[in-house]
């Protein structure tokens, strides 16, 4: 409070003076407070912050791609985000598929952090869709399956006029060689760099 009436007054010797009556009035008391005052989530997070949680609320009942850590290793999988906690800024999601039958054939739920999500393009809306270069490395959900995983574009929906990519899909070798598969354009993601 200190600083800021010092400041004032610092510029009030700048300002030229006005007519009578004009004097710039001072806001004291609990009128400085309602002029500052914000709603406590405005002041704790920015805008681009707020809005990343916003789109991340958004995906309740949404189809996401997911890295769950299973003891030393990590698998990707589709999985339906049931809610997003703000607080914690984690996801509670289902893994729709049943287990093998050492799992008892039952659904996984799981908590993972924001981190751990990618959302997939909306299916309908294909114009607002990145397009992945050939060569360019992706994750994609492997055909008749629900498992994601590192894939190179060989060619794009735009130039085969489709709404599927051609994918070579890392170590799926058959007979030598990497066969080319065809994934919808709503299961292809970035390939998230920093996960290697």
């Amino acid at each position: 409070m200190c600083v800021s009436n010092m400041l004032l007054n610092q510029l009030d010797a700048f300002l030229p003076p006005g007519p009578p009556g004009q004097q710039r009035r001072r806001i004291e008391g609990n009128d400085q407070k309602r002029k500052r005052m914000k709603n406590d989530s405005d002041i704790s997070r920015p805008s681009h912050v707020r809005s990343q949680l916003e789109a991340c609320a958004s995906l309740k009942n949404e189809q996401v791609a997911a890295r769950v850590t299973d003891g030393d290793k990590d698998e990707w999988f589709v999985v339906k985000v049931m809610h997003f906690d703000r607080d914690t800024r984690e996801f509670e999601v289902l893994d729709e598929e049943p287990g093998d039958d050492e799992e008892g054939g039952v659904q996984r739920k799981y908590k993972l952090p924001m981190s751990c999500i990618i959302p997939f393009p909306k299916r309908n809306d294909p114009s607002n869709v990145p397009e992945f270069a050939p060569g360019r490395h992706v994750l994609a959900v492997y055909p008749g399956t629900t498992a994601l995983y590192k894939a190179t574009v060989v060619n794009t929906p735009r130039k085969r006029k489709s709404d599927d990519y051609l994918l070579e899909f890392d170590d799926d070798e058959e007979d030598g060689a990497l066969p080319q598969r065809t994934v919808p354009f709503h299961r292809v993601v970035a390939w998230p760099e920093d996960r290697h």
